[in-house]
C-alpha cells in the first residue's frame, strides 16, 4: 500500500512539473535595451522621478510587492497612477525581458 501511495504521489509531482504553468524567464540583456528606450526617462538608475519613494531598488520592490516578474509584468502592461500602460506598445516578450532586467539590476544595486 505504501508503495502504491508513493507511486501515485510521484506521478502527480511529475505531472505537475511537466504540465504546470511555464516559469517566466525573460532575457535581462534584451530587457536592458527595451528599458533604455522606454523606461529610463522616469526610472534611470532604478530611481523614480515621478514618485521618489517608489524606486526600482530591491528594498522598495519588496516593500511594495513588486519583487517578482509577475508583479512587474502586470504593472508594465497595465500601468498605474502616472505610469502609462505599455500593452500594445511593447510585446509580451519585451515586457518579460524588462521585468528580468529590473530584477537583475535591483539584485546588483543598480
Amino acid at each position: 500500500m505504501k508503495k502504491l501511495v508513493s507511486a501515485i504521489l510521484l506521478v502527480m509531482a511529475a505531472l505537475t512539473f511537466l504540465w504546470g504553468a511555464p516559469a517566466i524567464a525573460g532575457d535581462a540583456a534584451s530587457g536592458a535595451s527595451v528599458f533604455s528606450a522606454n523606461c529610463a526617462a522616469c526610472h534611470s538608475g532604478g530611481l523614480n522621478v515621478v514618485n521618489p519613494q517608489k524606486t526600482l531598488q530591491k528594498g522598495d520592490l519588496e516593500t511594495y510587492g513588486m519583487n517578482s516578474p509577475e508583479a512587474i509584468i502586470t504593472q508594465v502592461k497595465n500601468g498605474k497612477s502616472a505610469m502609462p500602460a505599455f500593452t500594445g506598445r511593447l510585446t509580451d516578450k519585451q515586457i518579460e525581458d524588462v521585468a528580468a532586467y529590473v530584477l537583475s539590476q535591483a539584485d546588483k544595486g543598480w
